[in-house]
């Protein structure tokens, strides 16, 4: 078993340690959210973190209609500027904590008056270390070069805090049964995705709202572990200057929740298909996938199983998905 599986495979075991960890702070971080209602919010973070703040920007935006942005880093770190974030909130998402611009930009954040809160799995690190909140991810060490387990617990727990600083007591109680949840998930084999992926050069990993970071992280961990350039895009945005290089042949994997978007979605790939696309979707009557109430989760559960794809994926291309080219696990960017 590579160390990717198996770090893919402790996944629901990190969530409910994570959940476990973190139910007091993570409900005292509500209240203080409810009582001081920021004006903004932000995150912070890189690579596959990125991806897992993106996941929070979609739920929170949903839920709680605050606008969120990901603020690039090297704005303070390369670039010197000084944030206007009073009142606001900063939401750091880190694996290691230690890479400098990321510490830079929570450090700017804090003193310009946000509130910092910082989900991290290393408790010795600067950004744990120059938070205002911590909640450890709990997922222990992750050795793989292909981050998996720290990036489920991180959105499970974006939606964990989201859930409770809406008081949204059905998400609560899902999140509560989500580690079960992900360990179906973990069963799900996708034979076509593997075959028809198995000799591509490129495709499409396309999805909307939470659903399009996690399409983002899916393109990234198929870069990294199967050197196959895939591009993430929305669903809504593939229709214009993308769709362009749509012909027969050409691969596009889509992820289609049971959510307000899937009719748009459906809409979307019967056009794309129109062109002659071979599309592989995720849901909806395609690759089977854990159905979670609210629907909002589901996109979690696709990544679930498409990290346990992904490295099957990779074993056929002929790669050690724990020993990428040019990949270390720590990248340390100013």
């Amino acid at each position: 078993m590579t160390l990717m599986e198996q770090e893919a495979r402790e996944a629901p075991h990190a969530v409910q340690r994570f959940l476990d960890e973190n139910r007091k702070a993570i409900r005292e971080t509500a209240l203080y959210l409810r009582r001081h209602e920021p004006p903004l919010v932000m995150t912070n973070a890189r690579g596959s973190s990125d991806n897992a703040a993106g996941y929070f920007k979609y739920i929170e935006e949903i839920l709680i209609g605050i606008p969120c942005a990901s603020v690039g880093a090297s704005v303070v770190s390369v670039y010197g500027a000084r944030l206007k974030v009073r009142k606001g909130l900063c939401l750091t998402v880190s694996q290691s904590g230690k890479s400098p611009d990321i510490v830079s930009m929570q450090t700017e954040a804090r003193r310009a008056g946000a509130i910092c809160v910082a989900m991290v799995n290393v408790l010795d690190s600067d950004v744990a270390r120059g938070a205002d909140i911590v909640l450890p991810l709990c997922a222990g060490p992750e050795r793989s070069v292909a981050a998996t387990k720290t990036v489920i617990t991180s959105m499970i727990g974006a939606a964990a805090l989201v859930a409770a600083w809406q008081d949204n007591s059905q998400m609560l109680a899902a999140i509560d049964r989500s580690a079960e949840a992900l360990e179906n998930a973990s069963r799900m084999i996708w034979d076509r995705f593997q075959e028809e992926l198995a000799d591509l050069p490129s495709l499409y990993i396309l999805g909307r709202g939470p659903s399009l970071p996690v399409a983002s992280e899916i393109a990234l961990k198929l870069k990294e572990t199967c050197m196959l350039h895939a591009e993430a895009y929305s669903l809504a945005e593939v229709m214009h200057g993308p769709l362009e290089l749509l012909g027969k042949g050409f691969d596009v994997v889509a992820l289609v929740p049971n959510d307000p978007a899937k009719l748009g979605s459906e809409l979307a790939i019967a056009k794309m298909e129109k062109a002659g696309a071979n599309v592989i979707k995720i849901g909806s009557g395609g690759l089977p996938t854990v159905t979670m109430t609210p629907s909002l989760l589901e996109p979690v559960a696709m990544l679930q199983s498409a990290y346990i794809n992904i490295e099957s994926l990779a074993r056929l291309r002929r790669r050690d998905p724990d020993r990428p080219r040019h990949l270390n696990k720590v990248t340390e960017t100013v």
